[in-house]
Protein backbone atom coordinates (compact mmCIF):
# COMPACT_ATOMS: atom_id res chain seq x y z
CA UNK A 1 0.00 0.00 0.00
CA UNK A 2 1.25 3.38 -1.01
CA UNK A 3 2.18 5.85 1.81
CA UNK A 4 0.70 9.22 2.13
CA UNK A 5 3.24 12.13 3.35
CA UNK A 6 1.06 15.46 4.47
CA UNK A 7 2.33 18.24 5.89
CA UNK A 8 5.66 16.69 6.47
CA UNK A 9 4.61 13.83 7.91
CA UNK A 10 3.12 10.03 7.53
CA UNK A 11 -0.65 10.40 7.88
CA UNK A 12 -3.84 8.02 7.06
CA UNK A 13 -5.61 8.64 3.85
CA UNK A 14 -8.68 8.71 3.85
CA UNK A 15 -9.14 9.69 0.56
CA UNK A 16 -10.73 7.07 -2.29
CA UNK A 17 -9.01 7.98 -5.52
CA UNK A 18 -11.42 6.44 -8.07
CA UNK A 19 -10.86 5.43 -11.98
CA UNK A 20 -13.14 6.23 -14.97
CA UNK A 21 -16.17 4.13 -14.85
CA UNK A 22 -16.32 3.09 -11.32
CA UNK A 23 -18.74 3.31 -9.39
CA UNK A 24 -18.80 6.95 -7.02
CA UNK A 25 -19.81 5.96 -3.94
CA UNK A 26 -22.78 7.57 -1.88
CA UNK A 27 -20.00 8.41 1.20
CA UNK A 28 -16.72 9.04 1.94
CA UNK A 29 -13.97 11.74 0.12
CA UNK A 30 -13.65 10.88 -3.15
CA UNK A 31 -10.61 11.67 -5.64
CA UNK A 32 -12.12 11.70 -9.38
CA UNK A 33 -10.38 12.31 -12.41
CA UNK A 34 -11.23 15.83 -14.00
CA UNK A 35 -13.82 14.49 -16.87
CA UNK A 36 -15.67 12.97 -14.05
CA UNK A 37 -15.85 15.93 -12.15
CA UNK A 38 -16.88 18.13 -15.57
CA UNK A 39 -19.54 15.60 -15.95
CA UNK A 40 -20.96 14.79 -12.87
CA UNK A 41 -20.16 18.07 -11.07
CA UNK A 42 -23.73 18.47 -9.38
CA UNK A 43 -24.04 14.64 -8.48
CA UNK A 44 -20.89 14.91 -6.76
CA UNK A 45 -21.77 17.53 -4.25
CA UNK A 46 -24.57 16.07 -3.34
CA UNK A 47 -23.36 12.80 -1.69
CA UNK A 48 -21.67 13.06 1.67
CA UNK A 49 -17.63 13.54 2.11
CA UNK A 50 -15.41 15.59 0.61
CA UNK A 51 -15.07 15.89 -3.00
CA UNK A 52 -11.21 15.92 -4.94
CA UNK A 53 -10.40 16.33 -8.63
CA UNK A 54 -7.24 13.91 -10.14
CA UNK A 55 -5.94 16.40 -12.74
CA UNK A 56 -3.33 14.62 -15.59
CA UNK A 57 0.00 16.88 -16.30
CA UNK A 58 -1.92 17.52 -20.05
CA UNK A 59 -5.28 18.94 -18.24
CA UNK A 60 -5.87 23.12 -17.54
CA UNK A 61 -6.10 23.18 -13.84
CA UNK A 62 -7.61 26.95 -14.58
CA UNK A 63 -10.82 25.18 -15.48
CA UNK A 64 -11.31 24.28 -11.52
CA UNK A 65 -11.37 28.01 -10.33
CA UNK A 66 -14.61 28.60 -10.17
CA UNK A 67 -15.13 25.28 -7.84
CA UNK A 68 -12.03 25.80 -5.60
CA UNK A 69 -14.83 26.43 -2.93
CA UNK A 70 -16.61 22.52 -3.95
CA UNK A 71 -13.30 21.00 -3.88
CA UNK A 72 -10.91 19.67 -0.79
CA UNK A 73 -8.68 18.68 -2.25
CA UNK A 74 -6.22 18.54 -6.24
CA UNK A 75 -4.21 15.58 -6.56
CA UNK A 76 -1.38 15.76 -9.71
CA UNK A 77 -0.73 12.68 -11.38
CA UNK A 78 3.37 12.34 -11.99
CA UNK A 79 3.34 9.62 -14.93
CA UNK A 80 6.78 9.41 -14.87
CA UNK A 81 9.89 10.42 -12.74
CA UNK A 82 11.22 12.53 -15.44
CA UNK A 83 8.10 14.52 -16.16
CA UNK A 84 8.08 18.20 -14.92
CA UNK A 85 4.91 19.30 -15.63
CA UNK A 86 3.24 19.06 -12.12
CA UNK A 87 5.51 21.68 -10.64
CA UNK A 88 4.48 23.88 -13.52
CA UNK A 89 0.70 23.02 -12.86
CA UNK A 90 1.20 22.96 -8.80
CA UNK A 91 2.45 26.67 -8.85
CA UNK A 92 0.04 27.81 -11.38
CA UNK A 93 -3.10 26.40 -9.03
CA UNK A 94 -1.60 28.58 -6.37
CA UNK A 95 -1.12 31.30 -8.25
CA UNK A 96 -4.86 30.97 -8.83
CA UNK A 97 -5.91 30.74 -5.85
CA UNK A 98 -6.06 27.64 -4.72
CA UNK A 99 -5.71 27.17 -0.42
CA UNK A 100 -6.39 23.32 0.26
CA UNK A 101 -4.37 20.34 -0.09
CA UNK A 102 -2.24 19.71 -3.22
CA UNK A 103 -1.18 15.73 -3.86
CA UNK A 104 1.28 14.70 -5.70
CA UNK A 105 0.69 11.05 -7.03
CA UNK A 106 2.00 8.54 -9.45
CA UNK A 107 5.81 8.26 -9.73
CA UNK A 108 6.67 10.40 -6.64
CA UNK A 109 9.87 9.48 -5.25
CA UNK A 110 11.50 10.69 -2.37
CA UNK A 111 14.01 12.88 -4.53
CA UNK A 112 11.41 15.06 -5.46
CA UNK A 113 9.67 16.04 -1.72
CA UNK A 114 11.83 19.33 -1.28
CA UNK A 115 10.99 20.65 -4.82
CA UNK A 116 6.96 19.62 -4.48
CA UNK A 117 6.97 21.17 -1.82
CA UNK A 118 8.71 24.56 -3.21
CA UNK A 119 6.42 24.55 -5.55
CA UNK A 120 3.37 24.31 -3.76
CA UNK A 121 2.26 20.58 -2.91
CA UNK A 122 1.66 19.79 0.73
CA UNK A 123 0.66 16.02 0.39
CA UNK A 124 2.25 13.31 -1.57
CA UNK A 125 1.54 9.43 -1.99
CA UNK A 126 4.82 7.56 -2.58
CA UNK A 127 5.57 5.16 -4.99
CA UNK A 128 5.11 1.60 -3.69
CA UNK A 129 9.07 1.31 -3.22
CA UNK A 130 9.48 4.54 -0.75
CA UNK A 131 11.08 4.08 2.21
CA UNK A 132 8.60 6.54 4.00
CA UNK A 133 10.81 7.14 6.72
CA UNK A 134 13.88 8.28 4.10
CA UNK A 135 11.42 9.85 2.28
CA UNK A 136 10.68 12.27 5.13
CA UNK A 137 14.40 13.30 5.20
CA UNK A 138 14.15 15.34 1.85
CA UNK A 139 12.48 18.08 3.79
CA UNK A 140 16.03 18.93 5.21
CA UNK A 141 18.25 18.51 2.15
CA UNK A 142 18.80 22.19 2.11
CA UNK A 143 19.22 24.92 4.46
CA UNK A 144 18.06 27.82 2.01
CA UNK A 145 17.23 27.53 -1.55
CA UNK A 146 18.50 30.32 -4.34
CA UNK A 147 15.32 30.25 -6.12
CA UNK A 148 12.15 31.88 -5.10
CA UNK A 149 9.31 29.54 -4.92
CA UNK A 150 5.47 29.26 -3.72
CA UNK A 151 6.52 28.27 0.06
CA UNK A 152 8.30 32.07 0.31
CA UNK A 153 11.26 30.47 2.37
CA UNK A 154 14.25 32.20 3.41
CA UNK A 155 16.61 32.34 0.51
CA UNK A 156 19.67 32.67 -0.59
CA UNK A 157 21.18 36.03 -1.54
CA UNK A 158 17.31 37.81 -0.71
CA UNK A 159 19.12 40.34 1.68
CA UNK A 160 20.62 41.51 -1.38
CA UNK A 161 17.73 42.76 -3.25
CA UNK A 162 16.32 44.34 -0.08
CA UNK A 163 19.13 47.01 -0.46
CA UNK A 164 18.78 47.52 -4.07
CA UNK A 165 16.95 50.89 -6.20
CA UNK A 166 13.51 49.86 -6.76
CA UNK A 167 14.95 49.86 -10.80
CA UNK A 168 17.22 47.34 -10.04
CA UNK A 169 15.78 45.04 -7.79
CA UNK A 170 13.74 42.13 -10.24
CA UNK A 171 10.81 39.52 -8.96
CA UNK A 172 10.22 37.35 -11.66
CA UNK A 173 7.30 36.02 -9.44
Amino acid sequence: MATLIKNKRIAIDSWQQLKPGFAIPASGDVIVPLAVWTAQREQLVQRAGRHGVLLENTEDPAVLVADFDRLALIALRFPKFVDGRGYSTARLLRRLGWKGELRAVGDVLRDQLFYMTRCGFDAFVLREDQDPQVALTAFADFSAPYQPAIDDGVRLGASRTGSLPAQLAVNPW
